[in-house]
């Protein structure tokens, strides 16, 4: 027989994560995916969140206005193919 169980809440106040700093030694092309992923990441999540579940209605435009009502710089077309990509294979 299977057991729910229904957790509480925590009642302690939400804290955001520190960030750490990126490793040393790592070539500079490493640096610059790394960034490029956690961008893409963001205005995914932000897509997502604004109900654009289709890669195809994530065009360049709309994910470079995404990024402007988040206060990010505006993407380059490889940020937004990978935009796109997560989309399609995050489901």
């Amino acid at each position: 027989m299977a057991l729910a169980v229904i957790r509480t809440p925590s009642l302690e106040p939400w804290k955001p994560l520190r960030k750490k700093p990126l490793p040393a030694g790592r070539p500079r092309e490493w640096y610059v995916t790394h960034n490029r992923r956690l961008k893409a990441m963001r205005l995914a999540i932000a897509l997502l969140d604004a109900g654009v579940y289709v890669p195809s209605k994530a065009t360049n435009a709309t994910i470079r206005t995404t990024a402007d009502h988040l206060g990010i710089h505006p993407p380059s077309d490889t940020t937004c193919r990978m935009v796109r990509a997560m989309i399609r294979y995050g489901r």
